[in-house]
């Protein structure tokens, strides 16, 4: 097994909340479904502040042109 394979998709499940200004943890919310990923966004779980978002693409050989 290739040792970088286990860092291709990585979670946050603490960031550094804008709001609060110390790490805390944080839940997902998807925001879009865009054809090249799911957009997602991290928010503080004491605030409910946004503290960053990201881009979770689907495995290759997935999606709806594959089925």
């Amino acid at each position: 097994m290739d040792p970088r394979r286990q860092f291709e998709r990585l979670e946050a499940s603490m960031l550094l909340c804008p709001r609060c200004r110390v790490a805390r943890p944080v839940r997902r919310r998807l925001l879009l479904v865009l054809p090249e990923g799911d957009k997602i966004d991290y928010l503080c779980t004491a605030c409910g502040t946004s503290c960053g978002d990201g881009l979770e693409r689907p495995p290759p050989g997935t999606g709806p042109f594959f089925r």
